[in-house]
């Protein structure tokens, strides 16, 4: 049950929020300057690379490292191939995680290792098995742990990761699966700011010092936008919250930029809040997902049950639509179509685009803006008894 009076109560949205979702979404922008300074101070902004490489892997658990990958690959666009490495294993844990090179993989690609955790003995193997292979390596991790150490010892870069003041205490790896920490926006940020300037460093994606800085604005700026002190009437990310309550959302990107923030937001969804919701690029998202704008979703009731109770009867679950949209190349864009195509099925419809900026300025709000939606979500979201 969604309790959107609470969106309207700082006080109580706090005592709902014991993870510090809320507190680690406003801190975003602070949370990259760190970032940026550890790296500094780690020599990225100081490299002189002798070229480009010709595949950059990258490695990483949850869904931190899985978005900075997904984002990274993105923004470098066919200037070099971005190949996300998935771990094998039992379990979520960091001890039963496993990363393995590709056979091709040598002296030419370039390794990037991304964990809000550090302890996983999986990737400090991977790190040994790239030194024998002659990969270079860099890491981003929690200083004086396991990963960075073996990093170290492979003759590569290790960046430590930026933390903020009171942030939870280490938790076991399960328990962080379980609790959506690893999901956290801070998380990311921690782990995507340092790539982005080192491969801004080799040429693959225009990110500077600058422009991370601009980002860290940005990131405040949306932050002031969508704190919990802003009214829901005029708040987007608590506005996006309500609208997608008691609904299946179906979030359809457009635009280079849009797909990987759609992909992170559908992930958190699901992680934050526990809330299923799906995504698809357009134009192909029409057809893809058409068919679940026709009828209600999720009714159990039993409709030959004459006796059921209807006063306790949870509402079919309905599609709702959010068009995630960066700037289409050439123009050309699918989004009239796919509002005739909700307006044509009474789908509801919710349109996120970004300010004007540069490109990692738009990416960042649209991130932090998603980022808070699904916060006020899980907290506004109480199980059914």
């Amino acid at each position: 049950m969604f309790d959107e009076t609470l969106l309207d109560d700082p006080e109580a949205l706090t005592r709902a929020d014991p993870r510090g979702l809320l507190r680690d979404a406003a801190g975003a922008g602070a949370r990259v300057r760190t970032a940026a300074r550890l790296a500094a101070e780690a020599g990225i902004t100081e490299l002189r690379p002798d070229g480009r490489p010709r595949t950059v892997l990258i490695a990483g658990p949850g869904t931190a490292a899985t978005a900075t990958a997904d984002l990274l690959g993105t923004l470098a666009g066919g200037a070099c191939p971005v190949v996300p490495l998935g771990p094998t294993g039992v379990a979520a844990a960091a001890g039963a995680l496993r990363w393995t090179l590709p056979g091709w993989a040598g002296p030419v690609d370039l390794l990037l290792i991304a964990t809000p955790d550090g302890g996983e003995p999986g990737l400090a193997l991977l790190a040994e098995q790239a030194y024998r292979r002659g990969c270079t390596v860099v890491a981003v991790a929690p200083d004086r742990t396991p990963v960075t150490e073996a990093v170290q010892g492979a003759h590569g870069l290790a960046v430590p990761m930026a933390t903020a003041p009171g942030e939870l205490p280490e938790e076991e790896p399960v328990e962080a699966y379980a609790n959506g920490t690893t999901a956290a926006s801070g998380a990311f940020w921690a782990l995507l700011t340092p790539l982005l300037l080192l491969l801004g460093r080799t040429g693959l994606v225009d990110a500077d010092t600058d422009a991370v800085h601009d980002l860290a604005d940005r990131l405040d700026t949306t932050a002031e936008r969508c704190g919990p002190a802003v009214a829901a009437y005029s708040n987007p990310a608590k506005t996006l919250a309500a609208e997608l309550a008691e609904s299946l959302p179906l979030v359809w990107t457009e635009g280079p930029g849009a797909g990987p923030i759609g992909r992170r937001f559908t992930a958190l969804l699901a992680e934050v809040a526990g809330h299923p919701a799906l995504t698809a690029a357009l134009p192909e998202a029409l057809p893809a997902h058409g068919a679940l704008l026709v009828s209600g979703i999720a009714d159990a009731s039993d409709p030959d049950d004459f006796f059921r109770d209807r006063v306790d009867e949870a509402e079919p679950l309905r599609a709702r639509v959010v068009l995630l949209r960066d700037r289409p190349p050439g123009g050309l864009t699918a989004a009239p179509a796919a509002r005739e195509l909700a307006l044509a099925h009474n789908t509801a419809l919710s349109e996120l685009e970004p300010g004007e900026g540069s490109d990692l300025a738009a990416t960042a709000e649209l991130i932090a803006t998603t980022d808070f939606a699904a916060v006020y979500l899980a907290l506004a979201t109480t199980p059914r008894s």
